[in-house]
């Protein structure tokens, strides 16, 4: 049996997979990306140490995301196959939902958005808000030193002590928006407000953000009711759940954060052939 690999490398993380040439998802294998090329062989080769498998039973390997751009040639002989990325997010993002349309959107270190229609792929756009942002402003508001030391603050923050809300600012009864929505991200913050509270505000901020683009990019393609399909490392936050009841309660679109989420688009890289 064939093994084909599919490899994102992107900004600040490179992901793996495995797939049968019966498209069946074999495992997945996420590694962080400081230097691009260091980070691609490294995890390969993480990968097929973790898997058992030797390099003649790697059929082909297909790659894509920013990094792609500063290999040459085959891996290891392997034949190897440049996809462009906005592609792999689409093909990926229907691949892991079974959706034969929908808005795609890759939460990485930027953010973006395709809309993804049978075997048509269309980059809507993107936007500068999303992984990096958490990180970079995070470090300088809090005294985390990375993502994930980031993200264990934002567990502990409360959000009322820093987003100013709708109920805070009108007693008005506005029927399409409920008193605890946010009015402005950031605008309220206490003078008790801690540390976590401030990581837990960003986060909010961003999610959002994204969110909220996802939904305009959906109307702006004739689907003010379709499928948006979130994927990328960002999909892994707690507090994506949150986010999606909240938005499910003022929009018809369906929110999916479908399981392999992160990996969608070295999925959609490895799927390339397969339509």
């Amino acid at each position: 049996m064939g093994i084909i690999l599919g490899i994102d490398v992107g900004g600040s993380t490179t992901k793996i997979i495995g797939m049968s040439t019966e498209r069946r998802l074999i495992s997945t294998m996420m590694v962080k990306a400081y230097d691009q090329l260091t980070s691609l062989y490294g995890a390969l080769g993480n990968y097929m140490d973790t898997n058992g498998l030797a390099l003649n039973e790697v059929e082909r390997i297909y790659i894509t995301g920013v990094g792609a751009s500063y290999l040459n040639g085959n891996i290891y002989g392997i034949p190897t196959h440049r996809v462009e990325e906005f592609s792999a997010i689409g093909r990926g993002g229907l691949w892991l939902t079974g959706k034969q349309e929908a808005i795609i959107v890759s939460m990485g270190t930027g953010t973006a958005f395709v809309h993804a229609n049978g075997c048509s792929y269309c980059h809507l756009g993107g936007s500068g808000v999303g992984g990096g942002t958490l990180i970079g402003l995070g470090c300088k508001l809090t005294s985390a030193d990375g993502f994930d030391s980031l993200c264990r603050l934002a567990e502990r923050g409360d959000l009322d002590k820093v987003d100013l809300t709708i109920g805070a600012i009108t007693k008005a009864n506005i029927p399409t928006l409920h008193p605890e929505i946010t009015a402005a991200n950031l605008a309220n913050i206490a003078s008790e407000a801690t540390e976590a509270d401030l990581a837990l505000g960003l986060v909010n901020m961003v999610l959002q953000t994204i969110f909220t683009l996802g939904i305009f990019a959906a109307r702006g393609t004739g689907m003010p009711e379709g499928a948006i399909v979130l994927t990328g490392s960002l999909t892994g936050l707690k507090q994506i759940e949150a986010t999606k009841a909240a938005f499910s309660c003022l929009y018809p679109n369906e929110f999916i954060v479908p399981e392999h989420a992160a990996f969608a688009t070295a999925i959609g890289a490895a799927l390339h052939d397969f339509n």
